[in-house]
């Protein structure tokens, strides 16, 4: 996954403004206690950023790849 497709499923899942919004603001324990976007910055892979974003609000597995297009070879979890 590369940050821009992040940025996409946050957009698609969460919608524009309330996903931006998580990204900046919700602090996981699984990133140390850092937001998505600051482990972004950091260098985080963006497929192991979303899976703790989607794992800490627990978002099941059907709804995490948003539209179609993604839902039909989503990556491995780590």
């Amino acid at each position: 996954m590369r940050e821009r497709d992040f940025w996409q499923l946050i957009d698609e899942v969460f919608g524009p403004a309330y996903g931006r919004a998580l990204a900046r603001e919700q602090m996981l324990p699984a990133l140390d206690g850092r937001t998505p976007a600051v482990a972004l910055d950091d260098g985080d892979e963006p497929r192991d950023v979303w899976h703790a974003l989607c794992d800490a609000l627990d978002v099941p597995d059907t709804e995490r790849w948003g539209k179609d297009k993604h839902r039909q070879a989503p990556p491995p979890r780590r």
